[in-house]
């Protein structure tokens, strides 16, 4: 009786797992960031107006900031998990981010260099989101994507404001995506996405504080081994994932 009992919690067990796996899957993106940069110091030039011979560095250089935008790319691979509209998807990344900044030549008169040079972020990320399909009413193929990101500084290259723009090897940031799934062959679906990834809060070194921003266009490929056949006029149609 007991070697029953156990083979049939096996069984369900194994079961349960089958229908919480959704599926697994890759992508490529085009990557499109920024850094913001702020000089908490920078205030203070104010309070030396009636002493211009005490010049402090720090309180001009670096300026208040936003680059302009640094477009490169990514790729990763991911498992889902879940029900039929809320689910929980898992992924692992290799992502460039970065930003094309002059650099100040003179900081006191705010004189910058006539070229753009860039500071290059590498990323391994271990990214989690909560997955909605079908959000505020809108079509099952629809999907958002909060969550966030634990991201591994793989290698960087910082030409310019370089004391300020090292950042740690472990971070996180935040992300916010939506997506547009749609079927190409009987288990594989295709899909398209649109994240923005910024950082949660600021890196902060010495009196400055600098935050990066990421928008991310995806597409990619998701299989799936389950899906329910809807038969319609013996005809059947595709009504979204959750089949």
């Amino acid at each position: 009786m007991k070697r029953i009992i156990i083979v049939f919690a096996i069984l369900i067990s194994v079961k349960s797992q089958a229908q919480f796996f959704r599926g697994f899957g890759i992508f490529g993106a085009g990557t499109e960031s920024m850094n913001h940069y702020v000089n908490t110091d920078a205030n203070k030039r104010d309070w030396d107006t009636d002493n211009l011979f005490s010049y402090n560095p720090s309180y001009y250089y670096p300026q208040n900031t936003i680059s302009r935008e640094y477009f490169n790319w990514g790729a990763g691979l991911f498992a889902e998990f879940g029900g039929d509209y809320g689910r929980w998807q898992t992924e692992f990344e290799y992502t460039h981010k970065g930003a094309k900044i002059r650099e100040l030549l003179e900081p006191f008169n705010g004189i910058r260099d006539d070229a753009y040079s860039t500071n290059k972020y590498t990323y391994i990320q271990w990214n989690n989101y909560l997955k909605y399909y079908g959000p505020f009413g809108l079509s099952p193929n629809i999907y958002l994507m909060p969550g966030v990101r634990l991201e591994y500084l793989f290698s960087s290259s910082t030409s310019v404001y370089q004391p300020y723009s090292t950042f740690p090897k472990f971070w996180f940031s935040g992300n916010l995506g939506l997506g547009y799934e749609f079927p190409i062959l009987k288990k594989i679906n295709a899909f398209v996405e649109y994240h923005w990834n910024p950082d949660i809060i600021y890196h902060k070194s010495d009196q400055v504080k600098v935050r990066n921003r990421t928008f991310e266009l995806r597409a990619g490929l998701v299989y799936r081994p389950k899906k329910k056949s809807i038969d319609d006029c013996n005809a059947p149609r595709y009504k979204g994932p959750a089949y």
